[in-house]
């Protein structure tokens, strides 16, 4: 309703039973809304009649005005709303709530007005599609509806998941961008935007293994029928598949595998055996990219889940939305031409298929830090103390200069390793990026840590609260540590990163 109203109208509106308020110029009528009030009657009476404007933006966000629509009666008489309206794919106003290449006063030497069409089309399709379900799942720990991931094979933007490589040919995509012409830089959109979700659990359960396990039967599966058949599938939505590498007794440590491939006698299959831990989305997958160990090294095999294939829920501190699963591996028979890379040679397989997981994890944790940062700022504008805004006090002012420049220096250096992966062949990037995108990766996570810390404490008790106007910060709090594990530890990676370094260290005195 549209109706023009006057404030003394809205004043005769004051009881529980008939009562009216004022927020942002707009009527609303919460009479029958009172009892239903998550933070009960008396906050609302204490209103009744009045303008709740600055009572409002002091506890809630915008987006709950949006949510209860419905309780809109009239607009003030002679009035216009100010507070600014968010559509579906519109960029933040908030200074620092975008990367600075998404900022009109910006410029950026890497990217072009495709990755910008791309960046506009994805971001509409994430915030109309996936996150309404994103939310919702990561409360309820659904996993991801095949509805969902329908849309996402209609559109190609699974395919999109795996980065750049010939699996893109032929396709349109969002914003009609060629396949061909999608890049890195295209690649690093799809995964920061796909985090703007905001919920770590489902971010993972949105076909993360996909992400990362079927990029290995591209690159290593020579039997063309097989590759081209499980691509087909996989990226259709039909079947789901995903990286089964760590174990209970293995994690970062992928030398330790004990879960054995041995040939049959008459070569025609592997049997496998053992168990693997921690394995996103294996609850619901069709295939496993499963490391063993084998005779003569450790090799890599496709494995399609059959009665021999067990697989079980694991409970983590993050939504079971994202499928974390304990898989167990009796007597499985996988036919020989199911090999992925070499026999024996597998550990060049896990470690190549890394980098792509690991710079993709340093985007979506970058894009996570920025998003805190956004709230932070928002927060700390619209939250009244000592009758002040909060970014009056000194330091709340030198808490968010901190995290702007960890911010801001993980997406310069996010940036750089991804031109240089643009000018990489696959090959390059392997022997070439490896310890620079293990930093990498390690940087983004640290940075993470501390800018979840500093922004749980802007927020104080809402930073520690599921709902309400902290539950970002709390849920990027709570969750960020996923990022500084899986993939390999912090530690494992910094180690990686300048033992790399090392081999190309002259050997003569400087």
């Amino acid at each position: 309703m549209s109706a023009s109203i006057t404030r003394a109208e809205v004043a005769k509106h004051n009881t529980e039973e008939d009562l009216w308020i004022i927020v942002d110029h707009k009527v609303y009528d919460l009479s029958e809304f009172v009892d239903a009030h998550p933070g009960g009657s008396v906050v609302l009476t204490q209103v009744a009649g009045q303008d709740a404007t600055e009572a409002f933006y002091n506890l809630h966000r915008n987006e709950v005005l949006t949510n209860y629509k419905s309780l809109h009666i009239g607009t003030i008489e002679g009035e216009k709303p100010e507070v600014i309206e968010h559509k579906a794919g519109d960029l933040s106003t908030v200074p620092y709530g975008e990367p600075l290449w998404l900022t009109k006063q910006y410029y950026s030497p890497y990217f072009t007005d495709s990755h910008r069409t791309y960046q506009r089309a994805v971001r509409e399709f994430v915030e109309t599609h996936i996150l309404p379900e994103a939310r919702a799942a990561e409360r309820d720990g659904t996993h991801i509806s095949q509805e969902l991931i329908d849309k996402m094979a209609a559109n190609n933007f699974l395919a999109c998941r795996l980065g750049p490589g010939k699996h893109m040919a032929g396709r349109t995509l969002l914003g009609g961008i060629k396949g061909e012409d999608f890049d890195y830089f295209h690649d690093m959109i799809t995964s920061q935007e796909i985090a703007r979700c905001n919920s770590r659990g489902f971010q993972d359960g949105n076909l993360a293994g996909m992400a990362i396990g079927l990029t290995a039967v591209h690159a290593w599966c020579e039997n063309t029928e097989l590759r081209e058949r499980i691509s087909k599938e996989v990226l259709s939505g039909k079947k789901k598949i995903c990286l089964a590498v760590t174990e209970a007794f293995a994690g970062s440590d992928v030398a330790g595998l004990r879960t054995t491939a041995e040939l049959s006698k008459d070569g025609s299959h592997y049997i496998v055996n053992g168990t693997k831990k921690w394995i996103t989305n294996g609850v619901f997958c069709d295939y496993f990219v499963v490391a063993c160990k084998s005779e003569k090294g450790y090799t890599v095999l496709l494995v399609e889940r059959d009665e021999n294939v067990d697989t079980k829920p694991i409970k983590t501190s993050y939504s079971p939305a994202a499928g974390t699963t304990y898989i167990e591996f009796n007597n499985v028979k996988v036919p020989k031409a199911h090999l992925l890379g070499p026999e024996h040679k597998g550990f060049q397989v896990v470690m190549s298929n890394f980098n792509h997981e690991r710079w993709m994890m340093a985007g979506m944790v970058a894009r996570w830090s920025r998003t805190a940062l956004e709230e932070c700022l928002k927060w700390a504008h619209q939250r009244i103390v000592f009758s002040k805004p909060l970014i009056n006090q000194p330091v709340i002012r030198a808490k968010i200069a901190r995290m702007i420049t960890l911010v801001e220096a993980n997406q310069a250096w996010l940036e750089s390793v991804t031109y240089q992966m643009t000018k990489m062949s696959y090959a390059e990037q392997s022997k070439h990026l490896g310890g620079t995108i293990a930093l990498l990766k390690n940087y983004s996570t640290r940075c993470a840590y501390e800018v979840a810390d500093d922004a749980t404490n802007i927020f104080g008790g809402r930073g520690i609260t599921q709902t309400g106007m902290g539950w970002v910060v709390e849920n990027f709090n709570r969750t960020n540590k996923f990022d500084a594990i899986l993939g390999g530890t912090e530690e494992i990676l910094a180690d990686l990163g300048v033992r790399q370094a090392m081999r190309s260290m002259p050997n003569a005195k400087l």
